[in-house]
């Protein structure tokens, strides 16, 4: 049979592939032909659908730095011969390796799509099978002129595209599990798929994509609440080797007026340390400018995330922290969009 495209199915894990355990009911791997043989659906398909497993499967929750480098390895490796890739992984940690795979990839010219489910794929109310299906779709799609659709990493679920790096997961329990709170969604699954194209990012399609291997996790996320006591602020920003802070803040990002605050989040940015200003809030922007308490932050020199998610934040801090080691190299990139992850 003659294909019209190729796309690598990637299973990194997580509930999509795995199966009940009939003595435990506990949920556990299992092989992943079983995974293919529970959606026939995809025989009809005119891409020929190649398949590479994590061996062992890899829970979510368990996902690393070292998993992100290996995933982009697997990626660049086989760039030049599929159309398209799709990343079967779990839900709890998705919105992270799809951030951190946005920045691993660099111009790149085809699409990345993460997609999992929240039943196993065996079960009979499945979401699973729609959220496979549809992402293969999408990630063998392309446009009049031949180039990719989606030339982007993103998140398919429940009929919604979302840019990966502005994702975050809302729920556990629904099967609308992600959201993108801060940026339209790229495509709309309906009996038709209806690509936003202005959404979409435009890389360069006469350079290559270049991969990067290197992650710098020295890095901690914190989130401000009402109490929060000054030896531990302190020792947090005292910890060896820790080269950044997201720091999650209340409304527009607003933190407390105490003077110790500022003067600990000052002493850390003398010291070289980079705070980046998240805020608590779902949907929104950071406005540093907007009350006097973001004022004073800027003036301790704590930089604006503007409407990044954690997931983003933490996961660019840690790909720029590997390319340079001057702590006002990575502050200027992390004002600056560079995978559409942020509005400036």
């Amino acid at each position: 049979m003659t294909y019209n495209n190729r796309v690598l199915l990637i299973y990194t894990g997580g509930t999509i592939g795995m199966n009940r355990n009939p003595r435990t009911g506990a949920l556990e791997p299992f092989d992943f032909e079983h995974l293919l043989s529970n959606v026939p659906e995809l025989k009809q398909f005119d891409t020929r659908i190649d398949t590479y497993q994590f061996n062992p499967p890899i829970d979510s929750s368990d996902m690393t730095p070292a998993l992100w480098t290996d995933l982009s390895h697997c990626i660049a490796d086989h760039y030049d011969e599929f159309d398209g890739f799709v990343v079967l992984h779990g839900t709890d940690t998705m919105a992270y390796t799809a951030s951190a795979l946005s920045y691993m990839l660099e111009n790149l010219t085809k699409p990345v799509i993460f997609t999992g489910s929240q039943l196993p794929i065996g079960m009979l109310r499945t979401d699973g099978k729609e959220n496979l299906i549809t992402s293969i779709e999408i990630a063998a799609a392309k446009d009049q002129e031949g180039h990719a659709r989606v030339p982007e990493v993103g998140i398919y679920f429940n009929g919604r595209l979302f840019r990966g790096n502005r994702t975050t997961k809302q729920s556990a329990e629904e099967f609308n599990a992600f959201e993108s709170f801060n940026y339209p969604h790229l495509a709309d699954a309906g009996v038709e798929i209806l690509y936003h194209t202005d959404r979409i990012l435009k890389p360069a399609w006469d350079k290559p994509m270049t991969p990067h291997y290197r992650l710098d996790n020295n890095v901690i996320i914190f989130s401000l609440f009402p109490g929060i006591r000054e030896d531990l602020v302190r020792h947090i920003i005292a910890t060896p080797n820790l080269r950044s802070i997201v720091m999650r803040t209340f409304g527009s990002g607003n933190a407390p007026q105490r003077p110790w605050v500022m003067q600990a989040l000052r002493e850390a940015t003398q010291r070289g340390k980079i705070v980046i200003n998240i805020s608590q809030c779902m949907q929104g922007c950071v406005e540093m400018g907007r009350y006097d308490t973001g004022y004073q932050l800027q003036e301790a020199g704590v930089i604006s995330g503007y409407d990044s998610t954690v997931e983003s934040a933490v996961t660019k801090l840690m790909f720029l922290q590997s390319h340079y080691d001057d702590p006002e190299q990575v502050r200027h990139f992390m004002t600056q969009s560079i995978r559409g992850e942020i509005s400036v």
